[in-house]
Order: C-alpha cells, then sequence, then structure tokens
C-alpha cells in the first residue's frame, strides 16, 4: 500500500487500496478494484489527485498509523456542518464538536505516529474540512511531547477543528483569524484557549505573523502548535512536499516563527518517510519503506532488487540520498 499521484497511476499494474469519495461523502470508488479510465478522468474532475494503491512493490506494506477513512469521514462531517451552521448564521453544534474532539484524542493516543491521509485524496468539495481534521490530528500528536492534561488535549484538538472557521463568514485571508475567533466565543460551553487558536494559529513569534503581528510570548502555544500542524499539512497536500522537506523547512523556522521547544515537539512526533516511499541510498541502491519501528526518522526498507529487509535504526552507516518517483 502506497500513496501515489493520480498521474502515476498504472491500471495494468495497480489496484485501490482505500475508496475514492465524492464531495456528498459517498463512495465513488471502492477500494480492491482497478479505475477504468473514463472514472478516472472522473476522478480527476472533481479535484482527487492522490491515491492509494497496493502494487507489487508495495505489497504487504499497511498504514497501521493512518487514521481509519470512515472515522476520518465522520470527523470531516462535523466540521463540515459547522462551516455550513456559521454560514446560515446558527450557533456551533458543540456537542458534535467536542465528541469529534474527544474521538481524534482517543485515536491518536493509540498510535505511535500519526500518517495524514492527504487532502487531495477526496473531492476539492472537501478539502477544507478535512484540513481541520488533519491539523487536529497533527496538534494531538504534537501535545503527546507536551504533556497536556486531558482538558488541555480537549481545547487543542476544538480549537484547531475550528481553526478555519472564519472562512465561513470572509473570503479575506487576513480576516478569517479574528472572525474564527468571534465565532467561537459565541458558545460558551468552548474555553476561550479554543478560540485563540482560530484567532492566532497565522501569529510568529517575529512579529511577521498576522492578524495583530503578535511577538514572543504574546503568541500562546496552542496557536503555535496549530501553525505548524497548519502549514505541515499545506506542504504535503497543496505542494505535494514530501513529509522530510517539510520538516526540514519547518526546523529551519526554530526559535524565529515559532518556539524551540514546540518545533522540537513536532520533529519527534511525525515520521520523515512513510510507508509505501520509494528511496534511493547513498550506495545508489533503491529501497521501499515499509514501516516505522523504534525510530520515526529512521524507517525500516526493502531493497527493491534483492527483496532483503533493513532497520535503518541498527544501521546507522546507511543513509538515505533521495526520494524517487
Amino acid at each position: 500500500m502506497r500513496f501515489i499521484d493520480i498521474e502515476d497511476y498504472n491500471p495494468q499494474a495497480m489496484q485501490l487500496a482505500m475508496p475514492v469519495y465524492d464531495r456528498m461523502r459517498r463512495i465513488l470508488l471502492a477500494a480492491g478494484r482497478t479505475i477504468h479510465p473514463n472514472y478516472l478522468e472522473r476522478i480527476k474532475e472533481i479535484g482527487v489527485t492522490t491515491l492509494v494503491v497496493e502494487d507489487a512493490e508495495s505489497y504487504g506494506i499497511t498504514l497501521d498509523e493512518m487514521l481509519d477513512m470512515p472515522t476520518w469521514m465522520d470527523i470531516i462531517a462535523v466540521v463540515q456542518e459547522a462551516f455550513e451552521d456559521v454560514k446560515k448564521g446558527k450557533r456551533l453544534n458543540v456537542v458534535a464538536i467536542q465528541k469529534a474532539a474527544m474521538t481524534l484524542i482517543q485515536e491518536v493516543n493509540a498510535l505511535k505516529t500519526i500518517i495524514l491521509i492527504p487532502t487531495t485524496s477526496i473531492s476539492e468539495g472537501l478539502e477544507k474540512y478535512a484540513h481541520s481534521v488533519n491539523v487536529a490530528l497533527l496538534c494531538l500528536q504534537i501535545s503527546k511531547q507536551m504533556s497536556y492534561s486531558p482538558v488541555q488535549l480537549r481545547d487543542l484538538a476544538i480549537g484547531a477543528l475550528l481553526h478555519d472557521i472564519g472562512k465561513a463568514v470572509t473570503d479575506q485571508e487576513a480576516e478569517h483569524p479574528a472572525k474564527g475567533f468571534e465565532v467561537i466565543k459565541e458558545s460558551r460551553e468552548i474555553s476561550l484557549l479554543s478560540a485563540h487558536v482560530a484567532f492566532q494559529h497565522h501569529e510568529l513569534l517575529n512579529g511577521k505573523g498576522y492578524p495583530r503581528g503578535l511577538k514572543d510570548k504574546e503568541v500562546l502555544e496552542f496557536p503555535q502548535i496549530c501553525g505548524i500542524a497548519n502549514l505541515y499539512d499545506r506542504m504535503l497536500s497543496n505542494q505535494k512536499l514530501p513529509p522530510h522537506e517539510a520538516l526540514e523547512l519547518i526546523m529551519t523556522k526554530s526559535d524565529d516563527e515559532y518556539s524551540h521547544k514546540v518545533v522540537q515537539a513536532f520533529v519527534n512526533s511525525v515520521p520523515s518517510y512513510l510507508p509505501g516511499t520509494k528511496v534511493e541510498l547513498y550506495t545508489g541502491e533503491q529501497a521501499i519503506v515499509i514501516g516505522i519501528k523504534n525510530h520515526l526518522q529512521r524507517p525500516v526498507i526493502r531493497f527493491l532488487e534483492s527483496g532483503k529487509e533493513l532497520n535503518l535504526a541498527e544501521n546507522p552507516s546507511v543513509l538515505i540520498s533521495k526520494v524517487i518517483n
């Protein structure tokens, strides 16, 4: 099982490993089948650019660290409902949002790390809601390094799920954090800290963020975590950066845009190379990542030519040179 760009799909060698959903959250194509060229074009038309497939090279590889698709879609539906309620001038369904947050907390606690389902793997109509769910998942994964209480985890998860809710009432990028803050604080059952996640997630320690240009300790820790999670998911889904490059870029922002503490927690929380990623070693040998065991940045690989498996965490002299398509 592995992620591929839809343009790299080969019907003779690949079959879907996860279903494709349309904008109404209905299964358009089920897992375990090949895609007819006509259906492939239809999938492209609805904005899907990433597929999860199984082929000979990725046989036996699982993505156990990924949230299961039905749960992901259910929480996307909660976020979508929140956006639609705000657009209609209705109050947020706080009970549904709290339940979604608790579900994510339980799911993340059960996993060693988190592998995000790309927002580009579903219809464009659902992408912004899927992004919010992914950001919440990342925030909770990062928070494992922070020793937060259950109440803090809940407040962080709710804030992350609603971090872009201001976009339901404005199309202006610079305005949506403040608008989101106003929306969330109307619900007294939601902590003001959650509202500040929406308000400050684009603020930076160096004062170059928005909407208020806050600096240093004026930027709270929760919004910093959300800001990094937001940036990372955008890098992976929108910019199509491989995880190790996104990780390296975020590391350069330590003590400038985000605190060293939060950046280090992020680095210690996410893997550099996802299972199913094909890589080339400095020896010129090619391999595929088959799992993550005892080191997030040093995965287990399988050589493409020999089929031999090697745990890089136990072989420090074996280094990955680059990711290959």
